[in-house]
């Protein structure tokens, strides 16, 4: 285990300062190259370092977990689709009824490409490397959802900060409860192919 040092340079590094500058405007390429070279160090140091086997975690409780998901889906549905009903009512299910094929194509790309890499580096190698520096677990859940919404800051769009970062706490609330980087990917990408089924998904960078 690294010193504690180098762990806050590079929790700095990986969950502030690399978010911030994708942000500003330089070569998407560039960009790109930072994030595959980030991604990389990640997956190192979770099996190099923290010794993580990736294996499904056995004895999960499948049952509570879709029921809580449920609920929270229900929840977040109703939310959701009056919002666009009030606010933007043309792109209310806009793209599952005239583009099926690519809300089916992208919701797909987005589940594995999009969904499990983000869960893997903001609370697999989150948790792992920096839970035992907070004392407080509040502190940290909160922490841990506003780095999430920093994330996407690059959108420039305060709606898309507000649902991350509220969907940041729920992620974290069941990593920590499960430790299981599939529970979590699974929660996220049903809430997130929400989203781009009720119209949200322009805003979240999905192609409509």
């Amino acid at each position: 285990m690294q010193s504690i040092r180098y762990r806050l340079i590079e929790f700095f590094v990986i969950f502030v300062l690399v978010p911030t500058s994708f942000a500003l405007e330089f070569n998407i390429w560039i960009k790109m190259a930072i994030g595959c070279l980030g991604f990389v160090y990640v997956v190192y140091v979770l099996l190099k370092v923290e010794n993580n086997k990736f294996k499904i975690r056995q004895h999960i409780n499948w049952k509570q977990f879709w029921m809580r998901t449920a609920i929270k889906l229900i929840s977040i549905s109703m939310l959701t689709a009056i919002y666009m009903y009030i606010f933007d009512v043309e792109n209310l299910f806009v793209v599952i009824k005239n583009k099926r094929m690519i809300w089916a194509l992208i919701l797909f790309i987005y589940t594995i490409f999009s969904v499990y890499p983000q869960e893997l580096i903001y609370r697999t190698f989150f948790f792992q490397r920096y839970e035992s520096l907070f004392r407080n677990d509040a502190l940290f859940i909160l922490v841990n959802a506003a780095l999430f919404s920093l994330a996407h800051l690059f959108f420039k769009n305060t709606l898309v900060m507000v649902l991350t970062f509220i969907g940041g706490i729920l992620f974290a609330l069941t990593f920590k409860k499960t430790k299981s980087t599939l529970l979590v990917s699974i929660e996220h990408a049903i809430y997130g192919c929400w989203l781009f089924t009720v119209g949200m998904g322009e805003m979240l960078g999905f192609p409509s």
